[in-house]
């Protein structure tokens, strides 16, 4: 146990998180009493409001206990950018990063904080998802993490989410990055630091439902290779000269064909395929390019990744009170 009484911010950002307020409150008041006791820690707990349309806020500001206070952000900005939002608050000695949804238990966070402290060469812990998703959707992923981990210096760690313990020089380090289009998953491998995984299992959602559907997976996807990685550029340019070659070894057939076996040259349905391959290929370049350009035109605009509504503390309500 440390010598000296250290201090932990908890931030968790929510969006329309209502029907979790009072179960999530609970399991922090406990969480607080095991860290104190345990680590001698002291808690505040920072969440972020990333635009609910419900009356999540309010709920929460009236079931949480402590040391606490809820950042309102104007509109939903999401998750990645909520976090940052609440890593730019925080200023204690450790940061835990947790959901809202009580899907990261207090025995996993007891279990980051232990490992953490116990090894001080340590600067982060986080919690890896060894819960075994359908088939399909696991081939996806392994997909997803070897191709965006290609070509580079460091390595994305795969199921490895926001769910981490870490001290204060990362979360000072993590906001000085001010991505506009974020991926956090890159963002925390990209920054290094020396860390360590714990395998858990996620528990049941409380309430409400997952934010995450197949469309948004995609796009986050997408996301993340135009914000840390070239490979889509290069598959779609090894595949334009794929077809070049093809072509030009097609074009070569049929001249040798015509000159030497005097073979007539096929006609319209040859013109069709080719325009439609090239076509194809060349709107499916543009449209990747144009991705590169569009997270390259949003960061030069350079607007802030967030902006705040209002904050709303522990003490203020104290004071109304």
């Amino acid at each position: 146990m440390p010598h000296t009484r250290q201090s932990l911010d908890i931030v968790t950002p929510f969006f329309n998180e209502a029907e979790s307020a009072v179960a999530f409150a609970a399991m922090l008041a406990d969480l607080e009493v095991e860290i104190a006791a345990r680590f001698n820690c002291s808690v505040r707990t920072i969440l972020v409001d990333d635009g609910s349309r419900d009356n999540g806020a309010s709920r929460f500001a009236k079931s949480l206990t402590g040391n606490w206070e809820i950042i309102r952000l104007s509109r939903n900005f999401g998750k990645e950018v909520a976090v940052l939002a609440g890593l730019d608050r925080a200023d204690a000695d450790l940061v835990l990063i947790m959901d809202a949804d009580l899907q990261h238990s207090k025995d996993v966070s007891l279990e980051l904080i232990a490992a953490l402290l116990a090894e001080p060469e340590l600067d982060v812990v986080y919690a890896v998802n060894s819960r075994e998703g359908s088939h399909s959707r696991g081939r996806l992923s392994k997909l997803f993490y070897k191709l965006i981990n290609s070509s580079q210096r460091f390595d994305i760690p795969a199921n490895a989410g926001d769910f981490r313990v870490m001290r204060r020089p990362v979360a000072k380090a993590l906001t000085q990055l001010r991505d506009k289009r974020r991926f956090n998953k890159g963002l925390y491998a990209w920054a290094g630091f020396r860390d360590k995984a714990i395998p858990y299992s996620p528990a049941e959602r409380v309430g409400g439902v997952s934010k995450w559907n197949g469309l948004n997976l995609l796009a986050f996807s997408l996301e993340a290779f135009t914000s840390f990685s070239v490979v889509p550029l290069r598959i779609v340019s090894v595949a334009g000269l794929l077809a070049a070659f093809a072509g030009a070894a097609y074009g070569l057939k049929v001249l040798i064909e015509v000159l030497f076996y005097g073979v007539a040259v096929p006609g319209y349905p040859s013109l069709a395929v080719g325009v439609m391959l090239f076509g194809g290929l060349n709107l499916a370049m543009l449209g990747l390019i144009g991705e590169y350009v569009w997270v390259t035109l949003s960061e030069s605009k350079d607007r802030p990744v967030y902006i705040v509504r209002d904050v709303v503390e522990s003490r203020s309500r104290d004071t109304q009170q």
